[in-house]
């Protein structure tokens, strides 16, 4: 009888197996993709010994705080529009303290492909102008009352208003996760309100180490650098001389920069060195710097040139190390 009953169970137990393995089996569902999220927010801020563009100290080679906001609408994952505003501080001739930037373009990317075109506006508000008594420029032309009644105390002459804008256009080729290279394009007609055209063209590059570089400390580290060369026109004649009553031509230059960043979750600490080809002189036509110094007696200059015939020099365009210490965040990558 035991033999009988263990019979029956063990063909119950094959019978059962067997109809389980007939039956059809439910495959589980992948989760859905994640939502399509068009809007995003970018924002950050920082603060850096010396604030230097395209060579050119902006700050008087002090410390300057520096922050922006840029929503962004992403019409797809490989094109993106945006609008931005930034604000950095500065120490200008004409006493303007802040620089604000109001800037738009698209953004669009074709795999290792990347672009942006856009239109920047620099605006530096609070200015006065400083010119001096009499107040009428070498062509003739009176240039207000303000102008007239304020004059710098080593002879340069600065206008009330300096803002402008430039449209511009980026490429960066990504060639892998370590190394990107680029091109960037400027031109506005009139650098610096100075009624001189400029044209801006430079190419960068820049490597990124490896994400284990520090171990596992989450550390990141990079290096970058650029060369570019600033072409400038002819300005108006504020800025004329007894030489070219019309206005002067500003010389063009060459400038470079080369720096090492480390990076840890927002923050990106950038060490770089920076520097031009412009001399002393040139770089003072240029930038009416307030703080240049020399012998103004004309023929006596340290720093004469046919464009700088006080002789006054600047030294705003020569060779600077800049420390800057930033963070940088995105509403979907960070606040979710």
């Amino acid at each position: 009888m035991k033999k009988v009953t263990l019979l029956a169970t063990a063909l119950a137990m094959v019978t059962g197996s067997a109809l389980a393995a007939d039956l059809p089996v439910k495959a589980l569902k992948a989760p859905p993709p994640p939502a399509f999220e068009p809007w995003d927010v970018a924002f950050g801020g920082g603060i850096m010994s010396d604030y230097i563009f395209r060579g050119i100290t902006q700050s008087n080679h002090k410390p300057s705080v520096t922050a922006y906001f840029e929503p962004r609408y992403n019409v797809t994952k490989d094109l993106q529009l945006y609008a931005g505003v930034s604000a950095e501080s500065i120490s200008f001739p004409n006493r303007a303290a802040a620089e604000v930037d109001v800037y738009g373009g698209i953004r669009p990317t074709f795999g290792a492909f990347a672009f942006d075109i856009g239109v920047w506006g620099y605006l530096y508000p609070g200015g006065s102008c400083f010119f001096g008594a009499p107040g009428i420029d070498f062509a003739g032309n009176f240039q207000g009352a303000e102008c007239a009644s304020q004059a710098l105390i080593n002879g340069n002459v600065i206008k009330k208003d300096l803002s402008f804008f430039e449209v511009y256009g980026k490429f960066t080729y990504t060639v892998n996760d370590n190394w990107s290279f680029g091109v960037n394009e400027y031109y506005t007609p009139s650098y610096l309100n100075s009624g001189a055209w400029g044209n801006y063209t430079s190419i960068t590059g820049k490597y990124i180490a490896p994400s284990t570089i520090f171990g596992s400390s989450g550390v990141g580290m990079y290096v970058s650098g650029e060369f570019g060369r600033q072409w400038l026109g002819t300005s108006d004649s504020f800025y004329g001389t007894a030489a070219f009553p019309n206005g002067i031509k500003y010389a063009d230059y060459n400038t470079w920069n080369i720096g090492i960043g480390f990076t840890y979750k927002v923050f990106t600490l950038d060490l770089r060195y920076s520097d031009t080809d412009l001399s002393k002189g040139n770089c003072n036509a240029f930038t009416s710097d307030f703080a240049a110094r020399g012998n103004i007696a004309v023929n006596q200059g340290t720093s004469l040139t046919p464009i700088n015939p006080s002789g006054v020099g600047s030294n705003w365009c020569g060779a600077a190390g800049i420390a800057k210490l930033s963070f940088d965040l995105t509403a979907m990558t960070n606040l979710k």
